[in-house]
């Protein structure tokens, strides 16, 4: 075993019912909340009244895309001239990036692009963040405890990040009530989502023992409850297990990274506002096809092959099932669960090779078990476009 190292939240709250405590958890962190919420207000209204109820100010912030440059720095700037003293995101993996970003720049006022990587200057931050709270509304991206915001900057046609060890929340409040509302479409992407961090993080090559265990656990509540909260929204107990699924996958990836998956899903998102979700839907069971047919041509001991094969019977539930079985499971999912087609949102072949370019030099790539040359992840992204998978 390789040494490791393992960084997460300072706390960390699970169950039913549980963001009833928001109030009394705000105030050991602040009194002046800068309250960042999605499209819809009404669970953030329902928790700005227990916060006020508590004594906390609030200023509402909405945003109703993904975080871009300046949606971010527009809120930053006014949570500044506001003087809040702790930012709660209440949302999706988008609210909750767009939360963790302000939390940073209040602090931390350089221009954004000074801070974020590729596009930018990749500068450390300079102060630490103001304290903030995530509150997850969806199962799917685990950014309640990732260290890092995912912005979109529409000039440069990409997604980066704005990453520091300083922004993982001091609070990730998860409520598995609060997804009951999810429609199917949306419970579809999400799950899956989750589902993809969580084996790109089991077969990542910097995986550690730590990280296995909440991958292992986590496969399993997914296999058992993905495909039954998306035709019953109202099942409380599977809506519980893709929760936790879904935190157990952002633990993971935080610490293990991801791969090829999430290498190409990354520039593709910069390319078009396709849901995150669906978009790693459609690329799953072709990429981990691909890593597996290169695993057994280069190497057939290989531990990762062996991980796959895990991965599989955990997805089954079969004890004899193979690699490949658990890619057959992942497309009968994927279609039972209706997940378009990469041209559903407007993605052409003409765009292929410019994506694998990008999708080589993607920092998700690194974590991939087997290399993947731009032929190969051109062939990945053909078949994720047109089905022939």
């Amino acid at each position: 075993m390789q040494p490791f190292v393992f960084k997460t939240v300072a706390g960390l709250m699970v169950g039913a019912g549980i963001v009833k405590q928001i109030a009394a958890e705000t105030a050991r962190l602040g009194r002046h909340a800068f309250l960042v919420t999605g499209r819809s207000t009404r669970r953030a209204e329902n928790l700005r009244r227990d916060l006020v109820a508590g004594d906390i100010v609030c200023t509402l912030y909405q945003v109703t895309r993904e975080p871009d440059l300046e949606s971010v720095s527009t809120g930053a700037r006014t949570a500044r001239q506001a003087k809040c003293d702790v930012v709660i995101g209440i949302g999706g993996g988008s609210v909750m990036d767009t939360a963790k970003a302000i939390a940073a720049l209040i602090t931390n006022q350089r221009p954004l692009l000074d801070y974020l990587e590729v596009i930018g200057k990749a500068r450390p931050l300079d102060r630490e963040p103001v304290p903030c709270i995530a509150v997850p509304t969806t199962a799917g991206t685990g950014s309640e405890v990732t260290r890092n915001a995912v912005i979109r900057s529409p000039q440069h046609r990409v997604k980066v990040s704005l990453r520091s060890p300083g922004m993982l929340p001091d609070l990730a409040l998860v409520d598995p009530e609060l997804t009951l509302s999810l429609p199917p479409e949306l419970t579809a992407a999400t799950g899956f989502d989750a589902l993809t961090q969580l084996i790109e993080a089991f077969v990542s090559i910097r995986a550690n023992p730590l990280t296995d265990g909440f991958c292992r656990e986590g496969l399993a509540r997914c296999a058992r409850a993905l495909k039954t909260v998306y035709h019953q929204g109202d099942n409380l107990a599977a809506r519980t297990d893709m929760a936790i699924a879904s935190l157990f996958s952002g633990l993971a990836l935080a610490n293990a990274g991801l791969g090829a998956v999430h290498g190409i899903a990354g520039p593709l998102g910069g390319l078009r506002t396709a849901p995150h979700g669906a978009v790693c839907a459609r690329l799953l069971p072709v990429v981990t096809a691909a890593n597996i047919a290169e695993l057994e041509k280069t190497a057939p001991k290989s531990p990762f092959l062996a991980r796959y094969q895990e991965t599989a019977r955990l997805l089954t539930g079969n004890r004899e099932a193979g690699p490949r079985d658990g890619t057959a499971w992942l497309r009968a999912t994927m279609r039972e669960l209706n997940i378009p087609l990469l041209t559903h949102w407007g993605l052409t072949s003409a765009e292929k090779t410019d994506l694998a370019e990008s999708a080589l030099r993607a920092s998700s790539m690194r974590g991939n078990p087997v290399r993947l040359d731009r032929q190969a992840l051109e062939d990945i992204i053909s078949k994720a476009l047109h089905g022939d998978d």
